[in-house]
């Protein structure tokens, strides 16, 4: 049964006219909180016409929401000093008095070649982006020493700490994952897991098989076992109150995806789940048959990166007013 209803935005703006994309992601948010939803979340885009700072984005979204859960989806720390970015996440987590679940994920940043001289000029080759810099926002979030000196100097107080702590935030950090491994180091270091509608075919070609495996494995290697919290991120696109001519884009728009659902893409093998489209019973009868989803009891459904505003509103009234509740789920209402 589903415990925990949430969506995921990309926040995508207009060049000529980037206010309004970020607003527009705004009234979606506050439109979550209306509808009862227990999260909302942001993706993390740099270099594109998406959202760039998740963090500023959800700062102004605490100040127009007071129950719903704002999380990032996720944000790659191969563009962020881990310790900069822990002052930021406990600063938009007290002001949204302990709402925020930042999600984040390593790996060298996206294009690495073509942007490393724009933000690492003096220490690319120097930069350590695998799981260490993970390890360090770790440190950073919970409250460890950074720094060898603590003490005033004039009038000025200085901690060896990040400040602001918000305690509790640790303990809704996320790790966004596609592997095996990741999932694994997750669950070592007491995370909770965000798995997607992208894994990487390892040991099998079956993506439910392996998002599956992926899930368990996070379990077992976590102090928590199988009560640690996994969220599963699906594409799904109700149509219970779409008029026909949404109802026929977003079919189509589920259609040209399909393939690359088929076999595993590219060099890193990456298997993509096909998007479930269609009214709230059909899409619970489709998620049923998910081994991966049976094993979940929170969700965040990704809301399709290039639909108009009218048709989000309409997907997320449907989720809230008919999905969840066909999925065993009660709206959170204020």
């Amino acid at each position: 049964m589903l415990r925990r209803l949430g969506f995921l935005t990309i926040g995508l703006f207009d060049e000529a006219e980037p206010r309004r994309g970020h607003e527009a992601t705004l009234e979606i948010i506050e439109l979550g909180e209306r509808l009862g939803f227990d999260s909302a979340w942001v993706r993390h885009r740099h270099l594109q016409f998406g959202i760039s700072s998740p963090i500023a984005v959800l700062a102004a979204a605490t100040q127009r929401t007071s129950r719903i859960e704002l999380g990032t989806a996720v944000i790659p720390l191969g563009w962020e000093n881990p310790l900069r970015l822990a002052e930021d996440l406990a600063t938009v987590d007290l002001l949204s008095g302990g709402r925020l679940n930042p999600g984040v994920s390593v790996g060298p940043p996206m294009h690495f070649d073509s942007v490393k001289d724009a933000i690492y000029p003096d220490t690319a080759q120097a930069e350590d982006f695998g799981y260490a810099r993970a390890e360090r926002l770790l440190a950073c979030v919970r409250g460890e020493q950074v720094t060898d000196f603590r003490g005033t100097v004039g009038f000025e107080q200085f901690s060896d700490r990040v400040q602001p702590h918000s305690p509790g935030l640790a303990s809704r950090l996320w790790y966004g994952g596609g592997s095996l491994r990741s999932a694994t180091w997750a669950g070592e270091h007491g995370m909770n897991f965000l798995t997607s509608s992208v894994v990487k075919a390892e040991e099998a070609e079956d993506f439910d098989a392996i998002q599956l495996s992926h899930i368990r494995a996070f379990r077992a290697a976590h102090p928590d076992g199988d009560s640690a919290r996994v969220s599963q991120g699906l594409v799904v696109i109700p149509t219970d109150s779409a008029t026909a001519a949404q109802r026929a884009k977003y079919f189509a728009y589920a259609e040209q995806r399909l393939p690359r659902t088929r076999t595993p893409q590219g060099p890193a093998r990456m298997m993509f789940a096909p998007d479930v489209v269609g009214t709230a019973a059909e899409i619970a009868e489709q998620l049923a048959e998910r081994a991966a989803f049976r094993e979940v009891d929170e969700v965040a459904f990704a809301l399709p990166f290039t639909f108009e505003h009218e048709d989000y509103v309409q997907i997320l009234t449907d989720m809230a007013q008919h999905v969840g509740p066909a999925l065993g789920w009660k709206p959170a209402l204020a």
